[in-house]
Formats: structure tokens, C-alpha cells, sequence
């Protein structure tokens, strides 16, 4: 059973989505990043950047328990622990790192940041559009390479899992994805599995609340 430290972001669904793809047993723990809970002493010690997910693996290496944090090295150690969604051959697997490594140091913090300033009161124009074209950018970037492949990777595998869980705010964004018909194409079909419906389902009530609440404060203030 591995333990999932988790609440419900698209870092979080990533690996909830993973989880529910391999059939792994998993249980969640919550880490309430409201409260601050990613910063306690004994969450650092598994994931010292104060960032969650993280997972802890009973049945690691060896068959000695292993910690693993940053959701792209998850997705890798759950691949590698299965042997599903992480081709074994090199040129392949060569191709599904680099849009896995694209999402997590593009996609994901681009979109971030651009969610951030939308959501706040006193906008900052120059934020918001640096941002927010960026994030466009990148949706350009997927679009160009979907119209080659089904999948990122050319089979679905963990660069579609990581991705997936950030494209969902387009809306919030101002992002029509009909300007992306390849992304679009993908995201319906990737959404549509199993695994995917549930994983992402998981915390998604709580985090639209989360959200709400988030943009009442900033209307109050």
C-alpha cells in the first residue's frame, strides 16, 4: 500500500491519475497546503522542497521502503515499478522525458503563475498578460506536436498523465481550446479514460470550493 501524500491540485491528480492507472493499492494521507501542513518537520523530511505529493513505498528497491518527491520523479519510479507508461527502450523513453521534463519546467509553473494573478483583486496587467501569453505559447507548442502523434510521447505514457491535470484551467485563463483543435482532441480523449475520470475526481469538489473562497477573500479585501 503505498502511501500518497496528497491534496487535491493538478500536481496532486497527476499522481492520483498514475495511481489509478497502474492498479497500484494506495492510500491517500492529506497534507492541507491551506494550513501550512507541507511545512511541518516530518512532511520535509520526505519532500524537503515543502512541496507536495510525495510518496512513500513500503515495497521499494530492495524491498526496502523508499520516499520519492517532485511528481515527475513519481511518475518515473511508478513507471519504472510497473513497467507501464515509462517505455524500457531508450529512444522512446528519451521522447516521453523531454515532454515530462517540458511540463514540469514549462507547462505547469507558466500556467501557475498565470492562474495566480488572474485570481487576485489588484490586478497587474503586465503579470497577467506575460503570463497568461505564455501559458498560450506552450498550448501552441502542444497543439503543433498533437498534430503529429495521438500522445505526447507517441503512446500514451506519464508526459500525458502530467500534462493533462494543467490544461484543465483553460477557462480560467480566457484560453478557447477550439484555437487548439489537436490539444483539444487530446484532452477529450485523455480525459475519457478510466483512470483518468477517477483520479481527477478525487479533492475536485474541495478544490473548487478552495477556489471560490479564494476569490472571495480577494473581492473583500
Amino acid at each position: 500500500m503505498i502511501d500518497l501524500h496528497f491534496w487535491p491540485t493538478p500536481n496532486g491528480w497527476k499522481i492520483t491519475i498514475m495511481l489509478e492507472e497502474t492498479g497500484l493499492p494506495y492510500r491517500l494521507v492529506p497534507v492541507d497546503i491551506s494550513a501550512g501542513e507541507q511545512l511541518t518537520p516530518a512532511f520535509l523530511a520526505l519532500s524537503p522542497n515543502g512541496r507536495m505529493p510525495a510518496i512513500v513505498d513500503p515495497d521499494g528497491p530492495g524491498g526496502a521502503p523508499i520516499s520519492v518527491f517532485e511528481t515527475g520523479a513519481i511518475l518515473q519510479y511508478l513507471g519504472d515499478k510497473t513497467g507501464r507508461f515509462y517505455p524500457a527502450e531508450r529512444r522512446a523513453r528519451s521522447l516521453v522525458e523531454q515532454w515530462l521534463f517540458w511540463q514540469c519546467a514549462g507547462l505547469g509553473p507558466m500556467v501557475g503563475q498565470a492562474a495566480h494573478f488572474n485570481y487576485q483583486k489588484d490586478k497587474i496587467p503586465y503579470a497577467i498578460e506575460r503570463y497568461t501569453n505564455e501559458a498560450r505559447r506552450l498550448y501552441g507548442v502542444m497543439d503543433r506536436r498533437l498534430g503529429e502523434a495521438d500522445y505526447l510521447g507517441g503512446d500514451y505514457s506519464i508526459a500525458d498523465i502530467a500534462t493533462w491535470p494543467w490544461t484543465r484551467g483553460y477557462k480560467m485563463l480566457g484560453i478557447d481550446l477550439a484555437e487548439f483543435p489537436n490539444l483539444q482532441a487530446w484532452f477529450k480523449r485523455v480525459g475519457a479514460r478510466e483512470a483518468v475520470v477517477k483520479g481527477a475526481a478525487i479533492g475536485k469538489d474541495d478544490f473548487a470550493r478552495r477556489q471560490k473562497q479564494m476569490l472571495s477573500k480577494e473581492d473583500a479585501r
